[in-house]
């Protein structure tokens, strides 16, 4: 569980595993703050291992970078897209592990290193970061324009649902004219040496693999035998040890949507208007080849489009007769705006433009994750969740977001989900002390 000569070895113990349970992912910070406070958590270098249908690596865009010194006004700036990078940038996190399912692909896989600072010319938080996640955001900066940097680790982790039975099924079916006959034994040693030389292969290359690509061993296929789930999980496993192996102080953040997500816009908006909404808020991705110059014009573009579309809906608030729609149309050289306004204003009596501005601001070069789970989908995912942690450090604290209230985690399923959850939280960790904030009058600063 961690040298406790380490790093860590000043630290205090809770008694029994603190899960805080919150509505909006955002709310967890505060229970995150609370621990640092009350040196349960180191004040700087904390890594998170964040299980999430979304990265939630965004940042308040117009929000001044010392606003993270005021932790009371910093947390009602805060909402759930970006509550993660405000707490790199005040030197509480230097790790975060993303863990992904497999629909949802907003940044590529693997390792990525990267300054999170204050821009000098802004005073906003900026990163230098050149993903496409960034850069749709307006966020990049070159490192000299970034001030007070803080270095940020980010590890991109794919998590396959655990599929034993159904691959069960698949082996038995496998003729066993082709299969070397193994004594029991036999057949542990083979499965142990065989998920080892997978394990090795996937460390290497994790993050360019792709469902369904063999690992590159003559008789394994790693994303479909029971041995490969093994495999996959152990080469997980082993990454996130390298990261956490210089002490056991960290964040096991879980939103439930990893299980089970919708896009809450795509019931929100017909079919039409979802997709002019995406014309609108389109953005290119840039040429991989391109100069730091060129990217800061990318940018810079990029910024000012969103700026012209932020403001052509809020004065759409103020009124939005044909001659101010038309005149946003021709401004912006998007006619498509003229159909969209009335196809919301024959739905709606009267439209909420600031809610279409929110929703076209997740249409830049990929849509939000939109995948609804079957109950065997999220019971292998939970089986996934928990061959990973059985092998990782105990976690300082837990913090779980149902995200339901907003329609991301589907609401039949989030309390079922949540249960499962806490089995398994459980089952590894023993007694928990757990605090359904959720269902509270109010939540604790």
């Amino acid at each position: 569980m961690g040298d406790t000569t380490g790093p860590c070895a000043c630290l205090r113990r809770y008694p029994e595993l603190p899960v805080w349970v919150v509505e909006d992912h955002q709310e967890v910070l505060p229970f995150i703050y609370r621990a640092i406070g009350s040196k349960h958590l180191p004040a700087s270098d904390i890594s998170v291992l964040h299980f999430d249908s979304h990265p939630d690596l965004l940042i308040p865009v117009n929000m001044p970078a010392d606003t993270v010194f005021d932790k009371e006004t910093l947390f009602g700036e805060l909402s759930i897209e970006n509550w993660i990078m405000p707490a790199v940038y005040a030197g509480h996190f230097s790790h975060i592990i993303w863990l992904h399912p497999t629909w949802a692909q907003q940044i590529r896989e693997g390792k990525h290193h990267f300054l999170v600072g204050k821009d000098t010319s802004t005073t906003t938080i900026r990163v230098t970061s050149t993903d496409h996640y960034f850069l749709s955001d307006g966020l990049f900066v070159p490192e000299d324009q970034l001030e007070n940097q803080k270095p940020l680790q980010l590890d991109v982790i794919m998590v396959k649902p655990h599929e034993f039975g159904a691959c069960q099924e698949e082996s038995a079916a496998v003729s066993s004219a082709k299969k070397p006959k193994l004594a029991p034994k036999d057949s542990e040693n083979a499965a142990a040496a065989h998920c080892d030389s997978c394990s090795g292969h996937l460390e290497k290359d994790v993050g360019t693999q792709s469902p369904g690509r063999a690992c590159g061993e003559p008789s394994c296929s790693c994303f479909c035998s029971a041995k490969s789930q093994q495999c996959q999980t152990t080469a997980c496993t082993q990454q996130i040890l390298e990261i956490l192996k210089e002490g056991n102080a960290f964040v096991l953040d879980i939103d439930l949507d990893f299980f089970s997500v919708k896009n809450p816009f795509k019931e929100m908006f017909t079919q039409e208007e979802y997709k002019i909404l995406q014309e609108l808020y389109q953005f290119k991705k840039p040429a991989s080849n391109l100069s730091e110059e060129d990217l800061v014009d990318v940018v810079d573009v990029r910024i000012r489009q969103l700026e012209d579309l932020e403001a052509a809906f809020a004065d759409l608030c103020d009124g939005d007769d044909e001659d101010t729609v038309q005149s946003w149309a021709s401004k912006l050289g998007m006619e498509s705006l003229v159909p969209l306004v009335q196809s919301l204003k024959k739905r709606m009596e009267v439209p909420d433009y600031e809610m279409v501005h929110q929703a076209g601001l997740t249409c830049d070069y990929s849509e939000l994750p939109h995948h609804i789970s079957t109950d065997q989908e999220i019971e292998n995912l939970i089986q996934s969740v928990y061959y990973l942690l059985r092998k990782l450090p105990k976690p300082t604290l837990v913090t779980i977001a149902r995200s339901s209230l907003d329609d991301y985690c589907p609401s039949d399923q989030v309390d079922t989900i949540q249960e499962k959850v806490l089995k398994v939280l459980h089952s590894l960790y023993g007694a928990l002390d757990t605090h359904l904030v959720y269902s509270a009058e109010s939540v604790p600063a």
